[in-house]
């Protein structure tokens, strides 16, 4: 039987709303939103421990921060 491989990174996507910023991993169901960048941080990191057990926990998180800007003419 083959061991699986263990992910070494997690990929959240991270937007910016009115009320804060949303967090959402690719590929895994993992979600979490917070009001600032770094509350939301933390809370990354705190859904990242209790979704993984620990020997499977990846150990770099990181963040595709998307910011929206309207242009009008």
């Amino acid at each position: 039987m083959q061991k699986e491989e263990k992910i070494k990174e997690i990929i959240f996507l991270v937007e910016e709303t009115d009320e804060g910023y949303i967090a959402q991993a690719l590929g895994h169901s993992i979600y979490t939103q917070a009001d600032s960048l770094e509350e939301l941080k933390e809370m990354i990191k705190d859904a990242v421990e209790c979704h993984f057990d620990e020997e499977d926990r990846p150990k770099i998180i990181r963040l595709h921060i998307v910011k929206q800007e309207v242009i009008t003419l």
